[in-house]
């Protein structure tokens, strides 16, 4: 049997929930890696399968009319990553999902997602959860977006997630952002005011 141990840890930090059934909602996930720069879903793509990050970071982006990438999330270890309108609804994502770095996940696919839905009680109530976290997160980000200058959300991901500063590439960290590498470069050399 392949360790599963960090996506049931995953589980059980969001909601308290028996080992047994964890382990029944996990048992059709599989494993697999990809090396850094690696594509998990492509724009128009539909997603047949979700994903759970258990070691590395994976960005989400689009094109601009420029034909600029634009990072619209970052995804660090450990977390389910999926684009999951296009999952559920079964349509074309609008994002492209790539490894920033050497990842390790576990997948499972629609028709597992739906008959642990329909099946287990507490599964239901752990996709809520999820739903709602997922929403609060994009949410926060887009008053974030909105409401703060750059410098400012700069130095709050720096606090929120020093680690991403060690492994992703500053030109990603520039277009999360919302700003350019030049002007990501200007803010480090301020002193941190936060």
């Amino acid at each position: 049997m392949m360790d599963k141990s960090s996506i049931n840890t995953y589980f059980h930090s969001l909601f308290d929930i028996k080992k047994e059934i964890v382990e029944n909602i996990t048992e059709t996930f599989n494993s697999f890696e990809l090396k850094a720069n690696e594509v998990l879903l492509n724009r128009g793509e539909i997603s047949t399968k979700t994903f759970f990050l258990e070691k590395g970071y994976v960005r989400s982006f689009i094109l601009n009319e420029d034909n600029e990438e634009i990072t619209t999330n970052i995804y660090a270890a450990p977390c389910f990553v999926n684009d999951f309108l296009s999952f559920f609804r079964q349509q074309p994502a609008k994002e492209t999902y790539q490894t920033i770095t050497a990842c390790s996940f576990w997948e499972t696919g629609l028709e597992n997602v739906q008959h642990n839905f329909h099946n287990i009680p507490e599964f239901r109530e752990f996709s809520r959860l999820l739903f709602v976290l997922n929403y609060y997160s994009i949410h926060d980000r887009l008053i974030e977006m909105a409401s703060q200058k750059a410098s400012t959300r700069y130095f709050n991901l720096m606090k929120k997630h020093p680690d991403i500063f060690k492994f992703v590439p500053l030109k990603i960290i520039a277009s999360y952002l919302g700003i350019k590498d030049s002007s990501l470069s200007r803010i480090r050399r301020q002193p941190n005011k936060i």
